[in-house]
């Protein structure tokens, strides 16, 4: 009786193992098709957009079944320095414990600053700002069929700002909007002598 219970519990695992959807958490695949290629930005406070870059900023992918059932999936990255800032990404492809392999997803990618909150969601709840995050995409999720398929690339990615507005887009300081105008009226003036 042993037997036949750890033999079909070992069954039903390798079952849902093999059901477990699976997706490359990157921002940035040339190989994809169409390539992908999003960039993070955030807003430097002076309406400056600079690539996120190290530790100071952290992204994580969220999934679910719909766009209004998404949850957090696998462990947020660091971002990468140097030339490659403003990209993260992993070689270990990310677990959909709740989509079966091959079947539509629907994701998305969050970001923000560590100073903002130790998580997204502290970081959303300190209303501070210092987040943001991507629009929600639906994709078919890799390791369905057998063998399994290669893990899902988040095509239809695009860049988005980290902002001190809380995600949304930035907004210029009124300095900065003051000088565009006088740019534009130094402009029309010459172009009138």
């Amino acid at each position: 009786m042993k037997k036949t219970i750890i033999a079909a519990s070992s069954f039903l695992v390798a079952v849902g193992a093999f059901a477990q959807g699976t997706v490359n958490f990157n921002n940035r695949v040339p190989a994809a098709d169409p390539p992908i290629n999003a960039p993070i930005f955030y807003d430097s406070g002076a309406g400056v957009l600079v690539k996120a870059d190290g530790a100071n900023f952290m992204a994580a992918l969220y999934a679910g079944p719909s766009a209004d059932a998404l949850a957090p999936i696998g462990a947020p990255i660091a971002f990468k320095t140097g030339a490659v800032a403003g990209y993260f990404g992993t070689s270990t492809p990310y677990t959909v414990d709740t989509i079966a392999g091959g079947a539509d997803a629907f994701v998305k990618v969050v970001a923000w600053s560590v100073s903002a909150g130790a998580t997204y969601k502290a970081a959303v709840d300190g209303a501070k700002g210092g987040w943001g995050e991507s629009t929600v995409l639906k994709i078919k999720l890799g390791g369905g069929g057998t063998p399994p398929g290669p893990p899902a690339d988040l095509i239809g990615l695009t860049s988005f700002n980290i902002s001190n507005f809380g995600g949304g887009p930035v907004i210029p300081e009124p300095s900065v909007v003051v000088l565009a105008g006088l740019g534009g009226l130094a402009l029309l003036l010459r172009r009138r002598s």
